[in-house]
């Protein structure tokens, strides 16, 4: 999908997690409970292979990298939604991790924004499938224009542009 999108020059955002570094949570008065678990498993510690992007995700030049959300959504206490405005982008197609949390938060927000959401269901994923089908079947479809796989969005981008792509055609 990364590929397909970089071949038909949109322009790729990069929501990030916060990366663990030592003190991040210390002196908080509330700490959630998935934060909590960052916190306790040093997840996404920054400089470690958790932390870091694998080789055929590290961001382009041209590519915007978002401030590191905190907790779930890639929107709440960030600049994706500046970013995305300020590049006039309008439609978001949406990959990663975790479907049932930060997917899925990122999605139901960027709703809550006015963006038009596709969510490519096979390029995201979860630890179990109760999770990815909880996700993916019972709540994204409340907040997605379109929840479609990766041969459909890989074709619709290979077009010329995304505009001829209809979220609504799409099952």
């Amino acid at each position: 999908v990364l590929r397909a999108a970089r071949e038909a020059k949109l322009r790729v955002f990069y929501a990030m997690h916060h990366r663990y570094r030592a003190g991040d949570y210390a002196s908080w008065k509330y700490v959630a409970p998935v934060q909590r678990a960052a916190w306790r498993n040093k997840s996404f510690e920054f400089g470690t292979w958790g932390g870091e992007f694998r080789a055929e995700f590290v961001p382009e030049p041209g590519e915007i990298v978002a401030s590191e959300h905190w907790c779930s959504s890639g929107f709440a206490n960030t600049d994706l939604d500046l970013q995305l405005k300020r590049h006039g982008i309008q439609r978001l197609i949406v990959i990663g991790l975790i479907a049932h949390t930060c997917i899925e938060a990122t999605v139901r927000f960027a709703a809550e924004l006015g963006y038009d959401v596709t969510v490519v269901k096979d390029a995201v994923a979860d630890f179990s499938d109760e999770m990815m089908h909880a996700a993916l079947e019972i709540n994204m479809p409340n907040y997605a224009s379109a929840i479609v796989t990766t041969k459909e969005i890989v074709e619709a981008l290979s077009i010329d542009s995304l505009a001829v792509f209809d979220p609504a055609g799409v099952d």
